[in-house]
């Protein structure tokens, strides 16, 4: 999930507690995080 806040965007977990990004300035930025985040989360060993 991707949340505005005061410094830009911030990626946060899908409850809203984790922090999983630190505030990105552009909403592209932060979007191409939660796509690193996704990837990883659904990666097969």
């Amino acid at each position: 999930m991707i949340k505005k806040v005061a410094g830009g965007y911030r990626v946060l977990s899908e409850d809203g507690k984790k922090n999983l990004g630190a505030p990105y300035k552009t909403k592209k930025e932060a979007e191409k995080r939660l796509r690193q985040v996704e990837f990883f989360k659904h990666r097969k060993s």
